[in-house]
């Protein structure tokens, strides 16, 4: 059944580890951090002691239901970044630690490539090339899928990801957080056309988030002095525009990517691959363009170290393996 991998994730706040053995997934154990809610966001600091509580329960309990034990492993893979600095050391110490004590080879993962790879967990499974639209937190990518490991950014944001621009406008309508995914509840019963925001058109792929939080913003402002329980009469309404509006910028650009390259296999992957509305648009795109789209199961379109574990798989294949020098790097990029 081998080579058994074990992958651990930490990039943020989801303390995550997997098991995979021969390419299949055999355990997938993700604990959250619920200590960021009353805050209305990650705090690092926070993040990084909770990851160190978790971690090796996490990983006991992967090891368990994959019904391995850690004498029969082959390699330990973490995530290298990008992330919070704090978070993946914690990841990466207890890595190079487990792979150090058990003498198997450390293998390294860029976390945005692992969500790409995450197509590879389940069929179907997309054909090289594919163009793949990363959509998290804190990264929002158009991807050219060129093979398992050989990936090129055709375009990404300027400034702000969609991720972050989903949660911060559910911060100003006073939603809890993580609040994209409460826009997205709220937006199914909402008119989409019923408030209009600019949509900011930048060169190229790229895409800017920047501009559009500002307008939602002032016209929040704007209404609530005219009105205390606007928002409150409004929700669904308001939240059905703005996530309106961020979908249509990342179509638009998607559109763009298969028009220019002429590929019609076409993913999603990240958090807001979650969304809704997002799925539905994808699904509108393959009926009437003759798009193939693939969407990851819900459990691997948030933070998991199953991705990390597939990626880990075609690095082991490959022979690609990293070292005890291994540190973290936030900023990772491709």
């Amino acid at each position: 059944m081998g080579p058994y991998i074990l992958a651990i994730e930490s990039s943020c706040d989801e303390t995550a580890a997997s098991v995979i053995g021969n390419g299949k997934i055999l355990s997938n154990i993700v604990a959250t951090q619920d200590v960021h809610i009353k805050y209305g966001g990650i705090v690092p600091e926070l993040a990084s002691r909770a990851h160190q509580q978790n971690i090796i329960p996490v990983v006991d309990q992967a090891l368990l239901k994959a019904n391995i034990t850690k004498s029969m492993l082959n390699a330990v893979a973490v995530t290298k970044g990008p992330g919070l600095l704090g978070s993946l050391l914690v990841g990466i110490s207890f890595a190079k630690s487990f792979a150090l004590g058990l003498g198997i080879p450390l293998i390294e993962v860029n976390h945005m490539q692992a969500h790409i790879l995450s197509h590879f967990i389940d069929e179907p499974k997309p054909e090289f090339p594919f163009i793949c639209l990363t959509v998290s937190g804190g990264h929002t990518q158009i991807v050219l899928v060129k093979d398992y490991l050989e990936m090129e950014i055709l375009g990404e944001t300027q400034d702000d990801a969609v991720g972050e621009a989903f949660d911060k406008s559910a911060k100003l309508l006073g939603l809890p957080y993580p609040g994209g995914p409460l826009i997205d509840k709220y937006a199914q019963e909402g008119n989409p056309q019923a408030y209009s925001f600019p949509k900011v058109d930048t060169p190229g792929l790229n895409f800017s988030f920047s501009g559009i939080k500002t307008a939602i913003l002032y016209f929040l402002q704007n209404n609530t002095m005219k009105d205390e329980q606007f928002i409150a009469k409004n929700l669904n309404d308001i939240c059905a525009s703005i996530q309106y509006t961020l979908i249509d910028i990342l179509m638009r650009k998607l559109r763009k990517a298969v028009q220019e390259t002429g590929i019609k296999e076409v993913a999603i992957a990240g958090g807001v691959s979650a969304n809704k509305g997002l799925r539905k648009e994808l699904e509108t795109e393959a009926q009437t363009k003759g798009w193939k789209v693939y969407v990851p199961d819900f459990q691997y379109c948030t933070d998991n170290a199953a991705m990390i574990a597939m990626a880990a798989h075609f690095k082991y294949v490959k022979g690609d393996f990293s070292n005890q020098a291994l540190v973290p790097d936030p900023r990772m990029n491709f």
